[in-house]
């Protein structure tokens, strides 16, 4: 930094002043600073670099890489034993417990048979452990992501020849030997887990691949609103599709575009064939689960963990229905046999990738962005770090691997992970914790689940959309806080829910990318005014007691300018200042050219003639009189301008240039270094060997100063245009 008046090598790259230091009446001398300089290092040594960087290979090197793509090795080591375990342990059985009738019931949600449901959330838990950098979110199943593959799967079995709900055949969950009719080589349930585990696998290779490419930063533009609008929706959607297994009705899922609308008008043709058995075993169910649902909710500070009433609900629900002969005596539907143990693994159907290869991309980013949101967010209060990329990699793992062993599509589910924050869980061994309970259900206890209602499986998937569907009493304090983030959330959500599901996610990222372009289109031009003698400059419009400059009109436009603006920001900064440049040199042009006709027509007719013509030429002349204006230099405040393309160095350079011949003066002040960047780049600075002199400050008073002693040097002129 240099003293007032000194020189400073460099600075004047950017900001000097203009008049001789040793004049006695010279300009006001702003302040000025010394840049450094800064070498380009050439892209040959920086690619060079890059590529030794990471090519090299070294015995540290390759333990770091193992240890980074297995964080278990790092943590485990650490592990306090008497600290933690009996908090892992907790939370583990507890979410495990309640995983149990959650992956029953979301199996259905898929399209699956109940079976698949456990293997998913079984597999999930043991790969998310050794690869998950959080220690808090739980891995597993997750409705949206269910309703996503469901509607996938549904859509391959019609195109296959499955239109309806056939019986299916539990005992023949591999591949069949096929038909002589040349039909589907395998049943309706055999070929739906297929289709499943073939989304799923490819939306976990699509996420190993983002996460090779480091693409983990794209969580930050799926922003909170419309991560919940999408929810929101999807739960609604997902709320339709259960309805029928409340009334025991067997209808087809529909297909399309306005699904939701379509089911409901499906609904309402076919009350009359509504199940009572169903019906009255969904109503009490309702009527015991919401309320002790919301009694684990309001008193969750005081429970050690929450009451899994879910589960107490199941095995009433199945010992009546068993007892009671629900499916022979009413025709109840009913879950159907689960075997126990482990089918061999099998390949992903290769031909059917391209048919789901656009479907699983949109799972595979919804999959992504509710994880590393969740992980972020637990990280963040608990004081500890993720890695997005990491988080990737697991998350796109506990689909690939798991996809083999007839699983489908997993990812973080908020409610299970608060679950397991509340009951004390301090790291990832919780879900080793959990996969042991789910084993157990999977080897022992999966047969008893036999004659479980289907019903009953659709109220607990009802009951735990509370959360999302309760976001809807948000929306007027949300249209308080920010109007933007609701129109977000409401586009979103009504996308979702009545167009379709992939769709509104879609949506809502352009709809987010829309609204942020829009802030900068309609950025408010500001006429700044000084606070008493303090260097302080702030809108004339929202604040009393500012003074204005004499001679001198100071502006700020608060964003960017850019290609997509800066037509705007010349248009408001013209409407401002009440004098456009380019209207001021037409109407000039205009009037001298009238003038001129004026002059002739005089000379033509001389005498009485002309004395009329110059009385003509006076009245005419008083309609293209210039506006008066009470300012000879203009100073922009680009302290909000955060970046300038090419056009918004044109922009200021046509201003520049614009005013200058209406005996303007422009001057820029308060700049960022990226801005002064752009402008050298951009050649906005004259060239010195014209004698011109560069309008760039440090500060607003060093521009205003400099204004005003420069016009004082030029003696009173008139400030009209």
């Amino acid at each position: 930094m240099s003293s007032e008046g000194g020189p400073a090598m460099m600075a004047e790259e950017y900001c000097y002043a203009s008049a001789d230091e040793g004049a006695e009446s010279g300009p006001h001398i702003p302040f000025v600073l010394e840049r450094r300089e800064k070498e380009e290092e050439n892209w040959r040594i920086a690619v060079s670099h890059q590529l030794k960087k990471q090519c090299t290979c070294s015995s540290e090197r390759a333990k770091a890489q193992v240890l980074g793509f297995f964080p278990i090795l790092k943590w485990l080591p650490r592990y306090q034993l008497k600290d933690w375990i009996l908090g892992d342990v907790m939370s583990g059985l507890i979410v495990g417990i309640l995983l149990v009738p959650q992956s029953i019931a979301y199996s259905l949600l898929a399209g699956q048979d109940p079976i698949y449901g456990l293997y998913t959330s079984f597999f999930s838990s043991i790969i998310y452990t050794l690869l998950g950098t959080s220690r808090h979110i739980s891995v597993g199943i997750f409705g949206v992501l269910c309703l996503l593959v469901g509607q996938v799967v549904d859509r391959e079995l019609a195109l296959a020849g499955y239109i309806t709900e056939s019986s299916r055949n539990n005992a023949t969950l591999g591949l069949g030997m096929g038909n002589s009719t040349g039909g589907p080589v395998c049943d309706r349930s055999c070929y739906a887990i297929m289709v499943g585990t073939t989304v799923t696998f490819t939306a976990g290779v699509y996420q190993v691949l983002m996460g090779l490419l480091q693409v983990g930063f794209v969580s930050v533009y799926l922003s909170d609103s419309l991560l919940s609008g999408f929810a929101t929706g999807a739960s609604l959607t997902i709320l339709t599709s259960q309805v029928k297994y409340l009334l025991g009705l067997e209808l087809p899922r529909a297909q399309g575009w306005g699904s939701l609308v379509k089911t409901w008008v499906s609904l309402f043709q076919n009350l009359g064939q509504t199940n009572l058995c169903d019906l009255v075993t969904s109503m009490v169910c309702l009527a015991v689960l919401v309320p002790t649902k919301e009694l684990n909710d309001r008193f969750k500070a005081k429970l050690k963990a929450p009451i899994p009433f879910e589960l107490f609900v199941v095995i009433a629900a199945t010992l009546a229905s068993h007892f009671g002969h629900f499916e022979e005596e009413y025709g109840s539907k009913v879950a159907g046999a689960i075997p126990t143990g482990f089918l061999p693994p099998q390949l992903p159907s290769w031909s059917l990738i391209p048919n789901v290869a656009v479907d699983a991309f949109s799972i595979a980013i919804v999959g992504f962005a509710i994880t590393v949101s969740l992980s972020e967010m637990f990280a963040k209060k608990h004081g500890y770090v993720v890695d997005p990329n990491q988080e990737m990699y697991a998350i796109g793992f506990c689909n690939i691997l798991p996809s083999f062993f007839r699983c489908f599509t997993t990812s973080a589910a908020l409610t299970k992970t608060l679950v397991k924050e509340s009951t004390g869980c301090q790291t990832q061994l919780s879900g080793l914790v959990t996969a042991l309970v789910l084993l157990l259900v999977l080897l022992v206890i999966s047969p008893l689940f036999y004659s479980l209602q289907r019903c009953v499986l659709a109220v607990i998937i009802l009951v735990n959309l509370r959360g999302a569907l309760l976001k809807f009493t948000d929306v007027p304090r949300m249209w308080r806080v920010n109007r933007l983030d609701a129109t977000i959330w409401l586009v979103t959500m009504a996308t979702s829910a009545l167009i379709n599901t992939e769709l509104g996610l879609l949506v809502g990222v352009m709809v987010s990318a829309f609204c942020v372009l829009g802030r900068t289109q309609r950025t408010q031009a500001l006429e700044l005014g000084r606070a008493g003698h303090r260097e302080l400059y702030e809108d004339l419009a929202s604040y009393k007691g500012l003074q204005t400059q004499p001679g001198v009109a100071i502006f700020r436009y608060e964003a960017p300018i850019y290609y997509a603006n800066q037509s705007l920001f010349k248009k408001a900064l013209y409407r401002c200042l009440g004098l456009d440049p380019v209207k001021e040199k037409a109407r000039r042009r205009k009037l001298e050219k009238h003038r001129r006709k004026q002059e002739e027509v005089a000379m033509t007719t001389g005498g009485e003639g002309g004395t009329k013509g110059k009385e003509k030429e006076l009245t005419t002349t008083k309609v293209f009189l210039p506006n008066q204006v009470n300012f000879h230099s203009v100073v922009i405040d680009c302290s909000p301008v955060l970046f300038l393309d090419t056009a918004g160095v044109n922009a200021l350079k046509e201003v520049y240039k614009d005013y200058k011949e209406n005996g303007v003066q422009v001057f820029l002040a308060q700049c960022n270094t990226s801005v002064l960047e752009s402008l050298n780049r951009g050649s906005y600075y004259p060239d010195k060997g014209m004698g011109e002199k560069e309008r760039v400050f440090f500060t607003i008073s060093d521009a205003v100063l400099y204004a005003q002693s420069l016009s004082s040097q030029n003696g009173d002129c008139d400030t009209s245009c």
